[in-house]
């Protein structure tokens, strides 16, 4: 088996609530684009790839349903947000400063505040993989895309934004 087949080929999730933040939306796609672009995702247990994501709200949680390429169920993984909510509040603060500084002079400004953005994404994507590792193994990089994509998930549907609160 080599290691292309230990990849996601799909990703979607529950689009029954439309986000009206265009900026989130474009994150959404591009976050998409990215994870699918580059991933290593392993299910434990399982012979082989490649697999399909799927990403739902269930009972405040997010649950990670994963599916061979055919559609046969592999896995799921209900996963709590609660531990990454000082990390996604952190998160989105910061974003909305560099969005802001984007608008002003000084890119030493905007430039230390991507430091800081990068350092909390890296550590909430170390979390995401300790959260997964029971399940699912992925590289950080691919970690680095899932909790973009979770980020902007979560984003765009109004009714889980108070996780940040």
């Amino acid at each position: 088996m080599t290691g292309a087949e230990y990849r996601l080929c799909n990703v979607s999730f529950d689009r029954t609530i439309r986000g009206k933040d265009t900026r989130i939306e474009r994150e959404l796609a591009l976050a998409v684009i990215d994870l699918l672009e580059s991933n290593s995702f392993i299910p434990i247990g399982h012979a082989g790839g490649p697999y399909r994501l799927r990403i739902e709200t269930a009972d405040g949680r997010l649950a990670l349903h994963i599916a061979d390429d055919g559609g046969r169920h592999v896995v799921s993984h209900y996963l709590s947000m609660t531990p990454f909510r000082r990390l996604l509040r952190d998160y989105n603060r910061i974003c909305e400063s560099y969005y802001d500084s984007m608008c002003r002079p000084g890119f030493e400004r905007l430039q230390a505040i991507d430091m800081g953005r990068r350092g909390i994404h890296n550590e909430a994507a170390e979390l995401l993989r300790r959260r997964l590792a029971a399940k699912v193994n992925i590289d950080q990089d691919t970690a680095r895309h899932l909790f973009t994509l979770i980020y902007a998930l979560i984003m765009r549907n109004t009714d889980h934004r108070i996780l940040l609160s």
